[in-house]
């Protein structure tokens, strides 16, 4: 992928991985905890982002993760590339208390974590439209996914969507949600890496206009009532 990881670097992602499995002991954070696959699937998998990416992008902008979990994409981009500024949203007071200790545990500054729903956080102005990248992996089907996550973006900046399998119907649902909060229509991009083989795509959706007044709607709604829908 090009990417070149330093011993620092190294360090990161093996605290990381241990951290992950002493607390999934106690709090439900992944299913997958076998190392080979904790680095695949996780680490690996939360870096293919960067090639959807500008370099200028990588080195200095801001990013939000909506739904975080344990920090899948952002906290490994962040290792990898330290000069970007991180916001983690996450709904689940424990995984945030996580969140938390990860960042302190493995010394990254420039990290904001958030105890929030996206429906919430959405309406806050100072996190809406200020982001150049917005990131969501696991976060929803298409429609319910962008509402949740265009918002955050300022015109010109990026959402990327960690998606698998047959998506064309789910991203075909998603074109008047996309078109109301703003969004131009998306592209696609296969994900090409050693491990990685089970059909992983990244959705990429550029916001060309601001997202009208009252979006989100309440909490629930963008997944109970999907735009288009």
């Amino acid at each position: 992928m090009g990417i070149t990881l330093n011993e620092h670097q190294e360090k990161q992602f093996t605290r990381y991985a241990a951290t992950l499995a002493d607390w999934n002991q106690r709090v439900n954070l992944t299913s997958i905890v076998e190392p080979d696959a904790v680095q695949i699937l996780h680490f690996l998998d939360s870096l293919t982002v960067a090639g959807a990416l500008s370099p200028e992008t990588l080195q200095s902008g801001r990013f939000l993760d909506v739904g975080a979990g344990a920090g899948f994409p952002g906290v490994p981009l962040k290792i990898v590339f330290p000069g970007i500024h991180l916001a983690l949203l996450e709904a689940t007071g424990k995984k945030v208390t996580f969140l938390h200790h990860l960042v302190d545990h493995l010394k990254l500054t420039d990290v904001d974590v958030h105890l929030s729903r996206a429906e919430d956080l959405g309406k806050d102005a100072s996190l809406r439209e200020v982001f150049d990248v917005v990131l969501a992996r696991g976060l929803a089907k298409m429609p319910a996914l962008v509402e949740l996550t265009l918002p955050f973006l300022k015109p010109g900046g990026l959402l990327v969507a960690h998606k698998k399998g047959d998506i064309d119907a789910e991203v075909h649902d998603a074109t008047k949600a996309i078109r109301v909060m703003g969004g131009k229509p998306p592209s696609i991009r296969e994900v090409n890496a050693p491990g990685l083989t089970d059909g992983r795509v990244l959705v990429i959706v550029e916001k060309v206009s601001p997202t009208p007044v009252g979006y989100p709607r309440r909490a629930g709604m963008p997944a109970k009532q999907p735009i288009g829908k």
